[in-house]
């Protein structure tokens, strides 16, 4: 089992900046896939970056320029660093981790969620 918390939500300007964390904690967390989703109220969750065992990222088309995915793998914590947010980005924020080497965009693939954590960005 895998347990995900995330944190460093909240309300900021357009072209402000946010980095989100997400603590894991479990059973073979260097095993599994991890990344980041965003979803916003009666659409589905959408995939935006992701990392891999092996370090290695990807990003939806829509945020590569502007967000970072990173992970401190001597204390578990995965980021998500935004930068110069737009109002298009507010979502709830969801960290999640699957057990495979690759990581996918498709959230019917991951098996541990949290609970996610709310970015509002005003114009």
């Amino acid at each position: 089992q895998v347990q995900l918390a995330e944190s460093g939500g909240g309300s900021v300007q357009a072209g402000g900046s946010l980095r989100l964390s997400c603590a894991a904690s479990g059973d073979d967390i260097y095993r599994r896939s991890m990344g980041w989703f965003r979803q916003v109220t009666g659409e589905e969750r959408e995939g935006i970056a992701f990392i891999n065992i092996y370090g290695a990222t990807d990003y939806a088309d829509d945020i590569k320029d502007r967000f970072t995915v990173s992970l401190d793998n001597a204390r578990n914590i995965l980021y998500l660093q935004m930068n110069n947010l737009k109002p298009e980005d507010t979502a709830m924020y969801y960290c999640a981790a699957r057990s495979a080497t690759y990581s996918s965009f498709d959230f019917r693939l991951f098996n541990f969620w949290g609970q996610g954590t709310q970015v509002t960005v005003a114009s």
